[in-house]
């Protein structure tokens, strides 16, 4: 991995861990926050993909229009799994669990169907980047045995579907050469769409208290979320998939610092041994 790439998946970590610290805060109905960032975000990021449809020059095409329903999907997936588990479980738990099953499958896929090989000290630097977050996920949990069970399932079912739409979206930024900002965007606006009736007829009430309670939140997600994985598209584009996706679990680090320090979770040490030995990993990946 060249050093810009990896620059690009570490600032993007920081972004993700900070937006993920912002999701965790709402208390409020989860499908009318996510549809609300996900709106946020296609307002906020839609000049950008304009001016990249302009400058790209490849016009609309079924590629441009139902590569970004697939990834729509898995992220629809991915953001309602992580905030069932954000309101049951604690985001020490959570958010290193999910961030760990993500990458190991990721890794998998793509070393065995993508045919992708890293290099040696890199492969053992993304076995590092996961033991260290396995250090920090297997601590104890403020919200009991039962929240660190519903934390495990919930990361678990949401690392699978980080798994799916990384697999996926470095398909469609390398294979199909899609711009990173105008494919992103795209996909959230499939994401806005998809939800939109079940937010009319389930949700409705929620969205003015969310909307009212919540709109910094909402804003920070907006620009974060999508700032942080445009950046891991790009470099996707010139890095493997099975490089990128365990570097950008950096977030684990900060992600779980700032939980034990903004929210009291437990086992700051343990956390900061987990952190030590994910950077540790980090620096295997960039050399």
């Amino acid at each position: 991995m060249s050093t810009f790439a990896l620059a690009l998946v570490l600032v993007a970590a920081l972004c993700h861990a900070v937006w993920n610290l912002a999701a965790k805060r709402v208390r409020t109905d989860g499908y009318a926050f996510v549809w609300s960032y996900d709106l946020g975000s296609v307002l906020l990021w839609a000049p950008l993909a304009i001016i990249s449809l302009v400058q790209s020059g490849i016009g609309f095409s079924p590629a441009l229009l139902l590569a970004p329903l697939v990834s729509g999907v898995l992220h629809i997936a991915y953001q309602l799994a992580l905030q069932t588990g954000y309101a049951r479980a604690d985001l020490g738990v959570v958010y290193p669990v999910a961030r760990g099953v993500g990458p190991v499958l990721s890794m998998v896929v793509a070393i065995l169907v993508l045919g992708e090989r890293p290099g040696w000290a890199a492969a053992l630097g993304a076995l590092v980047v996961v033991g260290g977050i396995v250090v920090v996920a297997t601590g104890r949990s403020a919200a009991g045995r039962h929240g660190l069970r519903a934390g495990v399932a919930w990361g678990a079912a949401t690392g699978l579907a980080i798994a799916a739409y990384t697999l996926w979206d470095s398909y469609s930024v390398a294979t199909l050469e899609l711009p990173p900002v105008l494919y992103f965007v795209t996909s959230c606006l499939w994401q806005v769409v998809l939800m939109t009736p079940t937010l009319l007829r389930r949700h409705r009430a929620s969205l003015p208290p969310v909307l009212r309670l919540h709109w910094r939140e909402i804003v920070l997600v907006a620009v974060l979320s999508p700032l942080a994985y445009i950046l891991v598209l790009e470099a996707m584009r010139t890095a493997p998939v099975s490089l990128v996706a365990p570097a950008r679990e950096s977030s684990i680090v900060v992600g779980s610092l700032l939980a034990w320090w903004l929210f009291k979770e437990p086992d700051p040490l343990r956390r900061m041994l987990g952190a030590a030995i994910v950077l540790a990993g980090i620096v295997l990946i960039a050399v």
